[in-house]
């Protein structure tokens, strides 16, 4: 493992790499699949709406959200100057926001009001404005999580129904143990200089303790967990269109 980068899914930074770490993969297909989940789980599906409903929210979950997250900090540590990532920010959320207008237009004005919560829980969270009052693991679950989730179910019914509520109930659930596990992860890699210590089993072996050795459990399980949504995410678009 290499203690350096600041994810797991991390390029060495510079040129091309940089634009694909800010994309933060895994989990940007991880939080896609609960608009998948979303969409299959309505009583009417239609595949095209649904390619529109996951291309906005890449645009504002898997680009302009992370865009934002990278401008205040520098968490990924990459080289994408500034005014990239403002530019990136403001054309992916627009973007995100446009195509959820022309859905909303042509489907359910009611729609829009999930564009207008989902725009502005993007750049509050991101930016932690208002005191980061909109930032932590609730907002995480219910803006990651059931947020994307109930968004593509009502495109695809119109309304809100049972199994909406209790997907949801999943998605946020769900994010909220990425949220869990991945919080610890980050602080090792991304705030902690040096770790020591060991663990004494009762047979009087003991085991030394390093920064490789905590994250890796957690970090095998946000990666199964990742295959895990996705493929849930998966069965059922192959449930819906055979």
């Amino acid at each position: 493992m290499s203690e350096a980068r600041p994810a797991f899914y991390a390029l060495a930074p510079g040129s091309w790499r940089d634009y694909v770490t800010l994309a933060h993969p895994p989990y940007t297909l991880w939080h896609l699949s609960y608009v998948v989940i979303g969409a299959t789980l309505a009583p009417r599906f239609d595949g095209a709406l649904l390619g529109w409903t996951v291309l906005a929210f890449f645009l504002a979950l898997g680009v302009g959200a992370h865009a934002l997250d990278e401008l205040r900090g520098r968490p990924l540590q990459t080289r994408i100057p500034a005014a990239t990532l403002v530019g990136l920010a403001i054309g992916s959320i627009g973007a995100a926001a446009a195509i959820g207008v022309v859905v909303a237009v042509r489907r359910d004005l009611w729609l829009l009001a999930f564009v207008a919560a989902g725009c502005a829980l993007v750049v509050a969270y991101n930016l932690e404005l208002f005191g980061g009052a909109v930032h932590g693991d609730l907002w995480f679950a219910l803006g990651w999580g059931a947020f994307p989730l109930l968004t593509a179910y009502f495109a695809e019914a119109e309304t809100i129904r049972g199994p909406a509520l209790l997907g949801a109930v999943f998605a946020a659930l769900s994010s909220h143990v990425q949220r869990i596990l991945s919080t610890p992860v980050r602080d090792l890699r991304r705030r902690t200089r040096r770790v020591s210590g060991e663990i004494e089993r009762s047979d009087g072996t003991t085991v030394l303790l390093d920064a490789a050795t905590l994250v890796r459990t957690p970090e095998r399980a946000l990666r199964l967990l990742t295959v895990a949504v996705i493929s849930l995410a998966l069965a059922l678009v192959v449930l819906r269109v055979t």
